[in-house]
């Protein structure tokens, strides 16, 4: 078998097979120099064209192993193992298929982190919320994109689920909206209450106040307060203040200018009618 021939001990073809594994081995490491060199040029120029240094190196390790794969197969060549190759591919065919099938789910997730890769439906460091579980995307590996839950889980979540479901991604933009409910008591000065809390909003650090500023509308006629819905925003981008503590700090502030002012803000009030005009009886003590 020809393929066996570097097994002989005639000199002249030992001398021949150490040129042709020389050049083999040179050629190897030609192209591990060339994957390592491009994968770094690649990785550089996708971060200045994606602003995501993750998903630049997913991609430039993707390219990195292609051209090291490549490389193995002209080496393969240059040894003359051509032939045993595709002869063992086409005895193996069915076990390759076997193998394929079980691997199903391996080779599908690696395809969605591809497909993840060049969408770029997320960024790290991105708030998503994928079939009902909500994070803050950690990394995006070649199978399963990994989410840190508020309450400090790490979940990973199969790329190809991603694929196949709906992505709500919060803070692609930079902006998240924050809302919450103020209740005023019938008979107030409605408008100055809305103005008011518009003016003392965007004296709370972290309010964004010119892209995005607080708004405030009537959101029902509840049965014992007018109630008023708040709006406001914050910049995803800057993490030098949590948006949690920005929302706390707002509702302070709100609540407390209120009461200040001189608002009512009461709870949930129950009007009893005596239509019989009989006494209630009551389970409070007589008083003295």
């Amino acid at each position: 078998m020809e393929e066996l021939e570097f097994l002989s001990t005639d000199w002249p073809t030992v001398k021949k097979w150490l040129v042709i594994g020389g050049i083999a081995i040179a050629t190897f490491l030609l192209f591990l120099f060339l994957a390592r060199k491009s994968k770094a040029l690649l990785s550089k120029k996708l971060v200045k064209q994606m602003d995501d240094g993750l998903l630049a190196n997913f991609l430039a390790n993707i390219f990195g192993a292609t051209v090291i794969l490549f490389g193995m197969l002209v080496v393969f060549r240059i040894i003359g193992l051509t032939g045993v190759i595709s002869g063992l591919l086409a005895g193996a065919g069915i076990s390759a298929f076997i193998i394929g099938f079980a691997l199903k789910d391996i080779g599908e997730n690696f395809l969605a982190g591809i497909i993840l890769a060049f969408k770029r439906p997320f960024r790290v460091g991105d708030i998503v919320d994928v079939s009902g579980i909500k994070g803050q995307v950690l990394t995006l590996n070649l199978r399963d994109t990994q989410l840190k839950t508020g309450d400090g889980q790490d979940i990973f979540i199969p790329n190809a689920l991603i694929i196949k479901n709906p992505l709500v991604n919060f803070t692609i933009d930079g902006f998240l909206r924050y809302d919450f409910i103020v209740g005023l008591d019938y008979g107030s000065e409605y408008a100055s209450a809305m103005q008011l809390i518009r003016d003392v909003i965007p004296e709370v650090p972290g309010v964004l106040k010119d892209h995005k500023k607080p708004t405030v509308w009537v959101n029902e006629l509840a049965e014992s307060t007018l109630n008023l819905q708040v709006t406001f925003w914050v910049d995803t981008f800057d993490r030098s203040i949590p948006d949690l503590d920005v929302k706390s700090a707002v509702i302070l502030k709100v609540l407390t200018s209120l009461e200040k002012a001189g608002f009512n803000l009461p709870a949930r009030i129950v009007e009893l009618k005596n239509y019989q005009g009989k006494e209630l009886k009551t389970s409070a003590p007589d008083p003295l």
